[in-house]
């Protein structure tokens, strides 16, 4: 697919710290497309509750039209901050109540989205890519009328409690009402075709070029004197999602070893013992050109996951970065993981851990790590946006 314009939307802004597939996804598209990555509006909640946060000061300015919300951010990558604000509806429990605010936001951030197409020539046509966002992207088909809707699934987003409340009747409504979905992983892949026969794996990618290994690659100076083996996890730091029971034991089972986490936490793990265990290190929220710094001197890395219905089926991105490096890998054993299974180490059970993480110190060698950089090496977004490209061209006659 070349020459084409393409409108994305989403959940990630484009000026979030963190890494986001559906970012990676709008640079790759844009090497041969020309790209809208519109941000989601801002909602009111938000406006009041973080008003002195640099990202929120500067969508109030574009609300109030202080700033120009589009800016070039490539070749052919536009990123438009809608001028508009939108209710914040979640909390309501009435569906006829909220399906009319949803409607009334979608109408807001549509026309937000209008007024800025011809600037970037997308009043000719586009296709609408959608990461993901099930409320204030429901209405966006008929409101912008694009030429092919595109469902992006990336996240079992129902299992998390926000989106609990009225994803579950939204999501299934929004994929079947789009003209193809794509997915990054199997357990989706069956998930969305419940709903919509037009449901395709396309794989996943991560950033080939920043997490691999190198030797000018230099230890951070927060490691230097720290007693090996370092048992290394990067990412958000979130009871939710990693078991924060299971680390606890790991640390305290073998005090030996120095388990080095690097990423924000939430207020169970800022309040959790892990703080008060001297071999367990926090290193905070790095930029993302410093992660492979730390992935590189990690002797094993984790993730120790819960067996929830938001983590079954979802992609570990951060298992990628880590077998780029050629780093062994434990973690719990997962429909997603079940991919990785012949080159990490799965647990089936979360007293398993310390086991695992034994046996992966004493088998790692320089075959193993050979094997696993040469497994990754193909999971790139390139690779996963040329599916895309061939699904579309088959299914829908774009060339």
């Amino acid at each position: 697919m070349t020459g084409k314009n393409i409108l994305i939307v989403g959940q990630q802004p484009w000026d979030s710290e963190l890494g986001s597939n559906c970012k990676d996804i709008a640079v790759e598209f844009s090497k041969r497309n020309t790209v809208l990555y519109v941000n989601s509006p801002l909602d009111r909640a938000t406006s009041v509750r973080r008003k002195s946060d640099a990202d929120v000061v500067f969508r109030r300015r574009v609300i109030a039209g202080k700033e120009n919300g589009l800016r070039k951010e490539g070749d052919n990558l536009w990123v438009l901050y809608p001028d508009c604000i939108v209710e914040s509806i979640n909390w309501l429990d009435n569906i006829w109540a909220f399906d009319l605010f949803n409607k009334l936001n979608n109408r807001r951030f549509a026309a937000a989205i209008k007024r800025k197409l011809k600037a970037v020539g997308f009043d000719t046509g586009f296709v609408l890519f959608n990461d993901n966002e099930i409320m204030k992207c429901f209405y966006l088909k008929e409101y912008l009328a694009p030429d092919l809707t595109i469902y992006y699934s990336r996240d079992f987003i129902v299992g998390a409690p926000y989106w609990n409340k009225h994803g579950p009747r939204l999501e299934p409504l929004m994929i079947k009402k789009s003209d193809v979905c794509f997915s990054n992983s199997s357990y989706l892949m069956n998930y969305c075709k419940q709903y919509n026969p037009n449901v395709h794996f396309v794989g996943q990618g991560f950033d080939t070029q920043l997490f691999r290994v190198s030797e000018t690659i230099e230890m951070p100076r927060e490691l230097i004197g720290l007693r090996r083996p370092f048992i290394g996890y990067v990412g958000v730091l979130h009871s939710s999602r990693l078991d924060l029971d299971a680390m606890v034991r790991i640390a305290e089972r073998r005090p030996e070893w120095t388990m080095v986490l690097v990423g924000p936490e939430d207020n169970a793990f800022k309040q959790s013992k892990l703080h008060r265990l001297a071999n367990v290190v926090f290193l905070g929220m790095k930029p993302i050109n410093q992660l492979p710094q730390y992935i590189q001197c990690f002797d094993v890395c984790i993730n120790l996951q819960f067996l929830t219905p938001l983590t079954v089926g979802n992609y570990p991105r951060k298992v990628d970065e880590y077998l780029a490096f050629g780093k062994p890998v434990v973690a719990l054993s997962t429909h997603a993981m079940q991919l990785f299974a012949d080159y990490a180490y799965l647990a089936r059970t979360n007293t398993e851990y310390v086991d695992l993480i034994e046996r992966a110190l004493k088998e790692d060698n320089e075959m193993a790590r050979q094997k696993r950089i040469a497994f990754v090496a193909h999971h790139t977004w390139t690779e996963s946006v040329e599916m895309m490209y061939s699904i579309l061209k088959t299914k829908h006659q774009l060339s």
